[in-house]
């Protein structure tokens, strides 16, 4: 069943600075804003040398998202996105905040990556850009990262996410809120040394157009128009004006400009110069500033899905080509793996775990390009770090979680999965696979069942049909040996 054509969708976005809901309304393949909520939580501020978040800021932070869940009562869990970005994914406590979050706000958290953070970025932004067919140049400051895309159109081309904030370089470089023209010069050279790593993808002749999107790239922009140190756009020139200024006032507790917002003054420096050093490094001239950004992607993407454009799908055919999967195996084991699961789970089917099962059946032999010898732990560890446009952190788990389990041992399942749907899906899929071995049409038995209770499985089917196929039969007594070792039963009964 496809995802219904919800007339209001929102987004959350868990930022390193800031905190946005949005919530838009669709008119044909247009959305338009009808409400925004932003709390300026400086999550990236919260993180400590070793990558906790510290207690005051993860108290903040949850109290904006009780605020945002107030706002998002009543829809439902198809109209809404929420995503984490660069500071939850590196803090070692990130797990223990999202549970309570998640509390809060009434819907999952999904962590994306900096490269699928990127494509969304590009995404919104394209979306509040004129449709013309040159290259452009994107570049998002945030509070913890900074997304590199090179797109046309609505598609990014190449998107790369570094470690360059506005809050991790004010905090990093300018401590105690002194600006000076030494902090300004270590900010800049230690973010053009990360660039470097990436400008040989980003050269003046890959583009025609910069353009900046988010918090920084707005507040340089207005600045600098208003203060008169360039016009329309952002200029190295106009840059290194404000620069000055802000070392003229010593601190950021006497900075003092016309159109900077209080809130953008304590993250100032650390966004201007990771935005010198983008100029500088990768040769801009001048950028423009898009209204679109990462809360717009999300939002389209979500879109796509309930229009049947997931990203997902297409991902997923990318990696069967790239990993030179066999098509109709896995599409043996697909249909055979929905038939099961459909059985196991009969009136509470989850079309969510039914497409995840999908994907799993479609990708479970991307491993094979690796070794045979155990490709399923290859297949899953692909499936775990890969860059995965349209897929969050906890999608890319759970997806690697069921392909490891269609095959092996069982023991290493034990610690991975923590609920029954995942355990039936695992069964299904180790069925499918199981019955497809031949890597034929399976013959399959007149009589085939399978059900499910607590801690139970239940394979029915023709006792003759398991005479005629002893290998499939030695093949079940050793299933029955492998779900006994997490705790489950599987009886394999004849009719």
């Amino acid at each position: 069943m496809p995802t219904p054509p919800y007339p209001v969708l929102a987004t959350v976005d868990l930022g390193s600075n800031s905190f946005r809901l949005q919530v838009s309304r669709v008119v044909d393949d247009q959305l338009y804003t009808l409400d925004t909520l932003k709390e300026t939580v400086r999550l990236g501020g919260g993180l400590t040398d070793d990558k906790y978040l510290d207690d005051a800021t993860q108290e903040s932070a949850l109290a904006a998202l009780a605020r945002f869940g107030e706002r998002l009562r009543g829809f439902e869990p198809g109209q809404v996105r929420v995503v984490g970005t660069n500071t939850l994914r590196v803090a070692k406590n990130a797990a223990d905040f999202i549970a309570r979050a998640e509390a809060l706000l009434g819907f999952p958290i999904e962590i994306i990556a900096g490269r699928e953070e990127a494509r969304l970025i590009y995404l919104g932004a394209a979306h509040s850009l004129p449709a013309t067919r040159e290259k452009r140049l994107v570049v998002d400051i945030g509070g913890g990262s900074t997304e590199f895309i090179i797109g046309s159109q609505y598609k990014a081309h190449v998107t790369e996410s570094l470690p360059l904030g506005c809050v991790t370089y004010s905090r990093r470089y300018f401590p105690d809120g002194k600006l000076t023209k030494s902090n300004f010069r270590d900010a800049t050279l230690a973010a053009r040394n990360e660039i470097q790593r990436i400008a040989h993808e980003y050269t003046p002749d890959s583009w025609q157009l910069a353009v900046g999107t988010s918090g920084t790239a707005r507040a340089l922009r207005d600045v600098l128009e208003i203060n008169d140190f360039s016009s329309a756009d952002i200029t190295l020139a106009g840059m290194e004006r404000l620069r000055d200024a802000l070392i003229r006032f010593g601190s950021i507790r006497e900075v003092d400009l016309n159109g900077l917002k209080a809130d953008r003054v304590p993250v100032i420096a650390g966004g201007l110069a990771v935005m010198i050093a983008v100029f500088e490094e990768l040769g801009v001239d001048k950028m423009t500033v898009a209204d679109g950004a990462l809360r717009d992607g999300v939002l389209y993407d979500l879109l796509g899905r309930q229009r049947d454009k997931d990203m997902r799908d297409s991902t997923v055919s990318l990696f069967r080509r790239r990993y030179h999967v066999d098509a109709e195996q896995a599409a043996r084991v697909g249909r055979l793996a929905e038939r099961f699961y459909r059985m196991l789970v009969g009136d509470a089917l989850d079309e969510a775990r039914l497409k995840r099962l999908q994907w799993a059946a479609q990708l479970h032999e991307i491993g094979l390009s690796i070794a045979h010898t155990a490709y399923h732990k290859h297949s899953a560890y692909i499936l775990q770090n890969a860059d995965m446009p349209g897929f969050s952190k906890r999608e890319q788990a759970q997806l690697a979680t069921l392909v490891l389990g269609h095959r092996g041992d069982m023991g290493k399942m034990q610690a991975l999965i923590d609920e029954a749907a995942q355990w039936q899906a695992v069964m299904a899929l180790r069925l499918a696979v199981l019955f497809c071995r031949r890597r034929q049409e399976p013959a399959l038995p007149e009589r085939l069942a399978l059900a499910s209770q607590p801690k139970h499985f239940t394979l029915t089917l023709d006792p003759d049909w398991l005479s005629a196929n002893p290998l499939t039969a030695s093949a079940f007594r050793q299933e029955v040996a492998q779900w006994k070792r997490v705790g489950f039963a599987l009886a394999i009964a004849g009719v």
